[in-house]
């Protein structure tokens, strides 16, 4: 009997010391990730129209789409856990004769990929650089709920900083313009969906190319009127201790700024422009598509696919050519009846998120 009691306080010590490790079984002690949501707003408000002042001086026209992304993971209680928040300001410049000027084959960065190079920091009053701030801004969300987020004190700093924080814990650390980036956060929750155990790191990708944007032309009396077209690859992913992906989530902003001959904008600046996913049924790729498959629906396959495996694998993706427009079809049986559509961007959409995961 006497041994049966000095073992009791033993057990004791030790279900408390399972208790405590099964308890902050997440890296640092941090809540469980229960789900996982993306969220993006595209705009082209700020494109700018071809004009010619008193002096004859011509200023050429330049289109602006900016499209502000935001991967958030949340706990059972919807409070955020961690949360990525960017921006792809992307520009396509034309000249005083409505032709490209801008690099087609240049690969576009977002603002927290141009770090430094985007030049904030020399107008800031706190002197920090952009993503300096966004990352800020991202450390306050955790733990608040979304309705806690939207509730943030903000005023107008100016005319083109409209909803600047304004409360103490970020005045001194955030002086940009936040409305785009809690929409983009509660568009995340809405659109957020569980995700199994064992996630431990979220991580954003994108891939950025200006190759479809086209100046004026006049051939054999047909007119083409000068068009910049913006896509925006972004991928999501979700991540466990050995780096498979648990969950991924792909989409595709496919943003044109049309101009009329004059170099006006003629595309509805005030609109907000929807992607692929978003588009559904009417991005209408399946009257083209050979297995009779929407974009949203091949791409819901691949994302599919990519769960329980390392990037390392989804890279090493078996591809073919289908024709020139698409060079990276999956040819693995798996994939082949499922996804049609070229691959590449997504593949290294993901890579990016897996190596930019926190």
């Amino acid at each position: 009997m006497k041994r049966a009691a000095k073992v009791a306080p033993l057990l004791l010590v030790l279900i408390l010391a399972m208790v405590s490790i099964t308890g902050c079984s997440q890296e640092s002690g941090e809540p469980t990730i229960a789900k996982m949501g993306l969220g993006h707003i595209t705009g082209i408000a700020k494109s700018k129209d071809r004009t010619e002042g008193q002096d004859g001086n011509v200023v050429p026209p330049t289109a602006q789409v900016d499209t502000v992304i935001a991967v958030v993971a949340f706990d059972k209680d919807g409070k955020v856990v961690k949360a990525t928040i960017d921006n792809a300001q992307t520009q396509v410049k034309f000249d005083k004769d409505l032709q490209v000027v801008s690099d087609l084959a240049e690969k576009g960065k977002t603002k927290v990929e141009l770090g430094d190079e985007y030049g904030m920091k020399k107008n800031s009053k706190i002197g920090k650089e952009w993503f300096e701030q966004i990352n800020e801004f991202e450390n306050w969300m955790i733990g608040k709920t979304v309705d806690e987020i939207k509730s943030l004190k903000v005023k107008e700093r100016d005319p083109g900083h409209p909803a600047v924080p304004d409360v103490p814990e970020l005045t001194s650390l955030v002086t940009i313009t936040v409305q785009d980036y809690i929409a983009a956060v509660e568009e995340a929750y809405k659109n957020a969906v569980e995700v199994p155990e064992g996630a431990i790191k979220i991580g954003l990708g994108t891939e950025i190319s200006i190759a479809k944007s086209r100046g004026y032309s006049m051939n054999d009396g047909k007119e083409t009127l000068p068009q910049a077209q913006v896509d925006t690859t972004i991928a999501a992913g979700v991540f466990d201790k050995d780096g498979k992906v648990l969950h991924a989530i792909i989409d595709v902003a496919q943003t044109q700024v049309a101009y009329d001959k004059d170099g006006k904008v003629a595309s509805d600046k005030t609109a907000q422009a929807r992607s692929k996913k978003e588009l559904g049924d009417e991005y209408d790729m399946v009257r083209a598509s050979k297995i009779k498959k929407e974009w949203h629906e091949q791409i819901a396959e691949l994302e599919k696919w990519m769960v329980g495996k390392t990037v390392a694998e989804i890279k090493a993706l078996k591809v073919k050519e289908r024709d020139p427009g698409h060079p990276a079809v999956p040819d693995v049986p798996e994939l082949t009846s499922l996804v049609t559509v070229t691959v590449q961007d997504y593949l290294a959409a993901v890579d990016e998120a897996y190596k930019k995961s926190k």
